[in-house]
């Protein structure tokens, strides 16, 4: 058993060292910043547009985890979202500074009274970009046949289809389509009913209930466009050769780094009528330590850091008023993110069946403790509920779990796991995150072993190999977490219909994967999706929320903080709480020659 006082010093004696250190780092990075002991980076070559901005530029951005499929149907992992994003579209999107849902291949939408049907209207000017699916290379136009093409493809039974869900339940014929799309059956002619062209630039969506935020779901990565011939030329291909309307072209995708070039056929203008994008690419590497990444950064190697690492927050942030104000060598952007991280259970499997064992486990952590000490004051203690807070949602209504050892014990007892006695082989699987993940999983592997007497394994994998595990079932116990697709709590919330969960449990389960069934969840659940009140929608959403909650479905750790920083000569690249990237109207601007004090 782990002494706590014990814990604490050696948790001090780091926070010391740290604070010995940071001189140097202070140092260091001036050095580097000014180009001591090395050649110098150069800036981007960049050439005057109208309006004062600017073209030109390679955006140099490192993910710590690899991508691991660019198709918009196959995507589930932020690092393949974030990239596939730049060079696909769909009829619409969110603003990246205030994530409200806008126009992007749609010109205007409009619904009838009761929410039931979307008419969307599409742009006239828009062509996929070149590439050999194509006669002679040459992107053709974009219309209405695309969309349902693609919209029919979200309903179609395949391998390479994990985002069924969006409209599962939602659009009319989209069950009958996807059982009749089956290996055996005959796809019915038409396609899905609820889906329809009305002319080359026109197509309606009719859904089986009022839902209000379906224009959220439409600006979902699922309903990004693609075409017919792409599909069908490059196959199970499409997890790198993307093919889409968007403002990049795919130039070289590799295991360890994507380049993006500048469509030069792109749609969209800005305001002062130059042809969008600005920058000549982005591009992607893959190393997995935040570490690393940091170094890179400050030798202007990368132009942003997303999440900093755990050493370098305190530093950084206790100097934000420089940084933040642009009065520094880098810029820091901050935002409460609509994300949370949290540890996953096999509700179904033989360790954590018994609620009271889950229930127990959330007891057992000091999550305020892990934030403070281990994740050095990165995020927020997940006290409430899965979803998390945000300006809407009452997220203050929701009880979540308090730090209780003797209860935790108690609990563990009453399932017959009395001092952790009997209690099966536990593993939890977790993936690097540039080593936050694990020095977590480490805190609380002793925490189990302080509170409960568990031995509880670990062991890292790689994010697709994870992402494997638990929606096959393979894991009992894994840490995973929820980056919004969309603002809104149902897309969290999503997550526990049981009615997503395969009868064989040997299937895959692409949404639901800690398995959970709750007939009292799923009818509240429903009743939420159907409100069109948003003040009552989002009280059943919180309801759920709070069942989620009390069956420890899963174990909350910490709502997200994002911090970002950027290059000071990055231009129009504002954070948001889903770190949604949209690098459009993104620019490089001169660099103000620093004067020199004598």
């Amino acid at each position: 058993m782990i002494n706590r006082i014990a814990f604490n010093h050696t948790i001090e004696k780091q926070r010391n060292m740290i604070r010995k250190i940071i001189p140097f780092l202070f140092a260091l990075l001036i050095l580097s910043s000014c180009g001591v002991g090395g050649k110098k980076e150069e800036g981007p070559k960049i050439r005057p547009a109208k309006g004062g901005v600017f073209y030109g530029g390679i955006f140099k951005i490192n993910e710590v985890e690899d991508f691991k499929n660019l198709f918009p149907l196959s995507i589930n992992d932020a690092s393949s979202f974030r990239i596939a994003g730049q060079v696909y579209q769909g009829l619409l999107k969110l603003d990246q500074a205030t994530l409200e849902v806008i126009p992007s291949l749609a010109a205007s939408y409009t619904t009838n009274e009761d929410a039931t049907k979307y008419t969307f209207k599409l742009h006239k000017s828009v062509k996929f970009q070149d590439d050999a699916c194509f006669p002679d290379g040459k992107g053709r136009a974009f219309t209405a046949k695309d969309v349902k093409y693609c919209f029919d493809r979200i309903c179609t039974a395949s391998g390479d289809n994990v985002v069924y869900w969006l409209f599962e339940s939602k659009v009319k014929g989209a069950k009958e389509y996807y059982e009749s799309t089956k290996p055996g059956n005959k796809p019915i002619s038409g396609g899905v009913e609820g889906i329809k062209i009305i002319d080359d630039y026109t197509i309606e969506i009719e859904l089986n209930f009022p839902f209000s935020a379906f224009p959220k779901i439409i600006a979902h990565n699922g309903c990004w466009i693609f075409p017919k011939e792409a599909h069908e030329k490059y196959k199970d291909e499409m997890r790198v050769q993307m093919v889409g309307t968007g403002p990049f072209i795919r130039q070289t995708v590799k295991d360890e780094m994507v380049l993006l070039k500048r469509n030069p056929n792109y749609w969209e203008k800005d305001e002062h009528g130059n042809q969008l994008p600005y920058l000549d690419g982005i591009k992607y590497t893959f190393k997995d330590q935040k570490k690393t990444e940091f170094l890179e950064f400050n030798k202007k190697h990368l132009d942003m850091v997303w999440k900093l690492p755990v050493e370098e927050i305190q530093f950084i942030l206790a100097n934000r008023d420089n940084a933040s104000s642009g009065n520094s060598s880098r810029i820091l952007q901050e935002a409460q993110a609509l994300a949370i991280q949290f540890y996953g259970f096999q509700t179904q499997g033989e360790i954590f069946s018994d609620k009271r064992v889950r229930q127990a486990f959330n007891y057992a952590i000091d999550r305020e403790k892990l934030c403070t000490f281990t994740l050095q004051g990165e995020g927020r203690p997940a006290t409430y509920g899965f979803v998390p807070p945000y300006t809407g949602y009452p997220y203050q209504n929701i009880t979540g779990y308090e730090y209780n050892p003797s209860k935790a014990k108690s609990l563990m007892a009453e399932a017959g796991y009395s001092n952790g006695r009997n209690f099966p082989a536990c593993t939890l699987y977790f993936n690097s995150g540039g080593s936050t993940n694990e020095l977590l999983a480490v805190a609380i592997q002793n925490e189990l072993k302080e509170n409960l007497n568990i031995d509880v394994a670990i062991q890292m994998m790689k994010q697709k190999q994870l992402i494997e595990y638990f929606e096959s079932g393979k894991a009992d116990f894994w840490r995973a977490a929820w980056i919004a697709d969309y603002p809104d709590p149902e897309n969290f919330l999503n997550m526990f219909y049981g009615k997503y969960v395969p009868e064989d449990k040997t299937e895959i389960s692409l949404v639901n994967f800690a398995r959970y069934k709750s007939d009292a969840y799923d009818a509240l659940y429903e009743r939420a999706l159907r409100e069109t009140d948003e003040t009552k929608r989002m009280e059943l959403f919180a309801q759920c929320d709070q069942m989620i909650i009390d069956d420890a479905v899963v174990m909350p750790i910490y709502y997200d903080s994002y911090q970002r920083l950027i290059q000071t000569n990055i231009a129009n690249f504002p954070i948001n709480a889903m770190e949604y990237r949209d690098f459009t109207k993104v620019y490089f601007v001169k660099e103000k020659k620093k004067k020199v004090k004598k």
